[in-house]
């Protein structure tokens, strides 16, 4: 996950529309891609 939704801002607008709020912090997104990058290449050096 690369974002956070901030529930308590996201709300039903008509039948057929949600407003959705989410917060992004660029450094954790990365920090996270790169978690998983290695997640990936340790399990295929199994």
């Amino acid at each position: 996950v690369s974002s956070t939704i901030d529930a308590s801002l996201t709300m039903v607008m008509g039948d057929d529309m949600v407003k959705v709020i989410s917060w992004y912090d660029n450094e954790w997104g990365y920090s996270q891609r790169v978690v998983d990058l290695a997640d990936i290449c340790a399990n295929q050096w199994k």
